[in-house]
Formats: structure tokens, C-alpha cells, sequence
């Protein structure tokens, strides 16, 4: 009966050529995604390639070395990397569909409290296109700027916010994330106009 079944397999594992000999046929093949570290250094390796690819937001690639990182031995690494996995899973989310000026002004701030300024940025841009009279607009904007390093950009829209709404000037300076501008003369000018005029 075994014989039977050898002969059986034999035959699923060979199929005749155009010339009648028997050519091989191979298996399934494993899949090359599920390669795994072996060891911690591999382990290791691949986590702090993730880290690198997750910084400069190519999410997709760092997830699927972040999830390579949580099969190695090193469970400290597993476990950031599973997190970090997960991370990588909630940005790659489909970006909300967002259509008023309010709705880019709050994406944006969102965006500025998880100190992404350059996202941050690129909304409430689109946010002031379509309200350019909107003092709060461009107080953020001027925030997102001054986190970002565009001290001139930030110094500009914060100068608007101000025209739009002279309460604006008060709550700048005590604005934490405005620090980057802290002691620029034209900015200290713009805040403190009593001190130029004394």
C-alpha cells in the first residue's frame, strides 16, 4: 500500500515533456515575506533600519521590518517594535476627507500637537486659500512655521494674525510653541510694541 501511494505521489511530481521523459515538478515555495531574523543582532538590525525608514515617513517599508524585528529573541526589541508596528498601521490609515477651511484649520493643529509641522503646514495652508481673513488660520500657520524652522514665514503670518485680531499679539506671548522665536528683534517688536515705543 505504500508503494501505491509513492507511485501516486511520484506521478503528481512529474509531468511528461514533449518528448515523453518526465521533467520535475517543484513544490510550493515559501514565502520570501515571512524571512525572519535568527538571531539579536538580526533582530536588532532590522529594528533600527525600521527606525530610520519610519523617521523619514516611509511607513510601509518600516512596518514590515518593525514586524521582522518582533520575531527575534530580544523581547525588549519585539516589544518596540510591535508598538512601533502599530504606529506604523495608524498613519497608513486612509487620511480623512476633509473639505472646509475649519476642518484643514483643525487636521492642522491636530497635526501641530503631534509636532508633525511640515503636515501641519501643508493644511493650514490650504486652510487660509480658502478663508484668507482667518486671524486663527494664520495663528497656527505662524505656530506650524516657527516649529518647522521658517522663522521669516512664522514672523509674517503671526504679524496677520495680529492685524485680524489684536488679542492675538497677548496670547502669543505666552505661546510655548513659539519659543524658536523668542528674542528675534523684528518678532519681540511685533509682540511688545509698548518697548519700541518707550
Amino acid at each position: 500500500m505504500a508503494e501505491k501511494k509513492k507511485s501516486s505521489a511520484a506521478r503528481k511530481s512529474a509531468r511528461p515533456s514533449a518528448s515523453g521523459s518526465a521533467i520535475p515538478v517543484e513544490g510550493p515555495r515559501p514565502a520570501a515575506a515571512t524571512v525572519q531574523p535568527v538571531n539579536g543582532t538580526g533582530q536588532l538590525a532590522a529594528f533600527e533600519a525600521a527606525i530610520k525608514l519610519f523617521h523619514a515617513r516611509s511607513l510601509r517599508e518600516a512596518r514590515d521590518l518593525f514586524l521582522r524585528a518582533t520575531e527575534g529573541p530580544e523581547r525588549d526589541v519585539a516589544q518596540r517594535a510591535q508598538l512601533h508596528a502599530a504606529m506604523c498601521d495608524q498613519r497608513l490609515e486612509a487620511a480623512p476627507v476633509l473639505r472646509t477651511a475649519d476642518e484643514y484649520y483643525n487636521y492642522g493643529v491636530a497635526l501641530i500637537n503631534a509636532r508633525d509641522a511640515s503636515g501641519a503646514r501643508q493644511h493650514l495652508e490650504t486652510a487660509l486659500r480658502l478663508a484668507p481673513g482667518s486671524d486663527h488660520i494664520h495663528y497656527a500657520l505662524a505656530v506650524a512655521q516657527a516649529l518647522a524652522g521658517d522663522l521669516a514665514g512664522a514672523q509674517e503670518n503671526m504679524r496677520r494674525a495680529i492685524e485680524l485680531e489684536p488679542r492675538n499679539r497677548i496670547i502669543a506671548r505666552h505661546d510655548a510653541d513659539l519659543a524658536a522665536l523668542a528674542g528675534q528683534p523684528a518678532f519681540d517688536a511685533l509682540l511688545y510694541p509698548e518697548k519700541k515705543a518707550s
